[in-house]
């Protein structure tokens, strides 16, 4: 039946009488955030760290050698709503197709359309960098028998026509759960959506309306200007929601953003990640003192910020239960997104330099247990750990 449902949808795109504006398939290309995997010209080449290995995205310019230059409408839309290239070739979910399984025909064929319109660009790319077994493509006959059900977004009729919009862009186009949901062993999304995930030596937070560390405490309009501009009274975007933000969401049209705003302010509450726990005693008086030297004339005593630097009580990023981001941050240091509405993209430097583990360690406890923060205590084990990690660039 799933064999078939889909055939029948791609047989609906390919036959269309109509090709969609070419306007509607750029739209879409911002909304599924093309350009942050395939890079700015489409051609691919970008490299993506998971835990089975290196995949390095392709090449999907209309290029006859080396992109999609020889797809038709239907293979286009049997790669995005399958996961099956030209020739049986069986893709892998880092490229989310169990998340456009959801879209529409229409947005997939106006997408088609633009794909099209791109300036082919030869650029041969070896995809499948991937440890063994897991190089192995049909492995993933196994991984959709159990874990991919494939079906368009359906209409909630008890919700309102934001919600559902902002539903649909948020589970299809927008995957935003390839992030922000954890994996189980296999690499498939958990039932737990939208909590927060660790990703790329990053922890993608919580997007439920968690009052701690989710979005419980921001308003449908903080949500808004954050995804515009990458900032708002709570946050600042950093690390990949800075490149989310930059290529994806500022390029969202208002309705869109209010809609899944809407959405995500009517997400249950995920209960439990980030408070609960609190620091050593010992690491907070340290703490204290370390962050008066090296983050109170930025981000204020009272942990407020400014205009120009985000606050840290009351941030999300900071209450996460795991604080890969915020010890990144720390040791790498960090740039938030640049977009149309706010052109000038903070930096924050590194202080991997001047602070050791345990120094570290000891102001993020601190940072995440003081102005009505709750978080658990960073171990300098955690900081040595991300810190050897940023050595060997993962």
């Amino acid at each position: 039946m799933k064999q078939i449902l889909l055939a029948a949808a791609f047989a609906a795109l390919s036959s269309s009488a109509m090709a969609p504006p070419t306007d509607a398939g750029k739209y879409q290309v911002a909304l599924g955030d093309c350009e942050g995997c395939h890079g700015k010209n489409l051609a691919g080449g970008v490299v993506l760290t998971t835990p089975f290995g290196r995949m390095v995205t392709p090449n999907i310019t209309p290029d006859k050698d080396t992109g999609i230059g020889n797809y038709t409408a239907e293979d286009f839309a049997r790669a995005m709503k399958a996961g099956i290239a030209p020739g049986g070739k069986l893709l892998y979910p880092a490229m989310p197709y169990p998340s456009y399984a959801r879209m529409s025909d229409a947005d997939i064929a106006a997408l088609w359309t633009y794909m099209r319109t791109v300036k082919p660009v030869k650029n041969s790319v070896n995809v499948n960098q991937l440890k063994f077994p897991f190089n192995l493509r049909f492995m993933m006959r196994g991984w959709n028998m159990l874990f991919f059900a494939p079906a368009p977004y359906a209409n909630n009729p008890a919700k309102s026509a934001a919600w559902n919009r902002g539903a649909y862009l948020v589970s299809g186009a927008g995957h935003c759960g390839a992030c922000h949901t954890s994996k189980n062993p296999f690499g498939a999304d958990k039932s737990t959506a939208l909590t927060g995930a660790a990703l790329l030596g990053w922890f993608a937070p919580d997007l439920t309306s968690d009052q701690g560390a989710g979005l419980g405490s921001w308003s449908n309009a903080d949500i808004v200007t954050y995804l515009q501009t990458g900032r708002n009274n709570h946050s600042l975007a950093s690390g990949p929601m800075a490149e989310a933000v930059e290529n994806s969401t500022s390029k969202m049209n208002d309705a869109d953003l209010k809609a899944i705003a809407v959405y995500l302010k009517d997400l249950p509450a995920s209960r439990g990640n980030g408070g609960g726990a609190t620091g050593i005693e010992a690491q907070m008086k340290s703490g204290a003192n370390l962050y008066d030297i090296s983050c109170a004339a930025c981000h204020g005593r009272d942990g407020k910020g400014s205009l120009i630097f985000p606050p840290l009580a009351g941030n999300p990023t900071v209450r996460q239960v795991r604080a890969d981001s915020i010890v990144r941050m720390v040791l790498a240091g960090g740039r938030g997104a640049s977009t149309a509405k706010a052109p000038t993209g903070q930096g924050m430097p590194s202080f991997a330099w001047r602070l050791s583990d345990s120094q570290a360690a000891d102001i993020l406890t601190y940072i995440r247990n003081n102005w009505g923060n709750r978080a658990p205590a960073v171990s300098p084990e955690t900081v040595g750990h991300i810190r050897s990690a940023l050595r060997s660039g993962s």
